[in-house]
């Protein structure tokens, strides 16, 4: 398995951070066609973790983690490059959040992977939602919220 990259927004170098972005822009505004405020101030929390797969020196697979609370952390911006996907690389991301943070976690899925996160253990706990796209209120991504409760002993 490919090295699992878990750093702080500080920590990570300059050219790392700027291919993060480049990642979640190509996936998110130009892939699916959805422009929106990707640099939304969260990047930059010192509790914010991002969390990457590289090949060579470049993130090819990313997620990040906020801490909305003591006891939810919520999961986003999860991406995959085009050339690597369907290689297990955005659940291994998932496993490790899983295994590494205290607490539920939440996300938004897009609606066409709502299964694939029940498979690794996320229930939905709302209604579906048009995630906007930024050119008009009515346009949006469909998803769905979801939830990782964790067993109470």
């Amino acid at each position: 398995m490919s090295k699992i990259f878990d750093q702080p927004f500080h920590k990570i170098d300059p050219f790392t951070f700027y291919e993060i972005l480049r990642l979640r822009i190509d996936v998110f505004v130009v892939e699916q066609n959805c422009p929106y405020p990707e640099l939304d101030g969260f990047d930059v929390d010192s509790e914010t973790r991002h969390i990457w797969i590289a090949d060579k020196e470049s993130p090819i697979s990313y997620l990040r983690v906020l801490r909305t609370s003591e006891e939810v952390n919520k999961i986003g911006r999860v991406a995959t490059s085009l050339n690597n996907r369907h290689k297990g690389m955005a659940e291994s991301l998932i496993e490790h959040v899983i295994n590494t943070t205290s607490g539920d976690l939440i996300l938004d899925a897009q609606a066409y992977l709502e299964n694939w996160y029940e498979e690794m253990g996320f229930e939905s706990n709302g209604e579906p939602f048009e995630e906007g796209c930024g050119h008009d209120v009515n346009s949006g991504i469909l998803h769905v919220p979801m939830v990782y409760k964790r067993e109470i002993d």
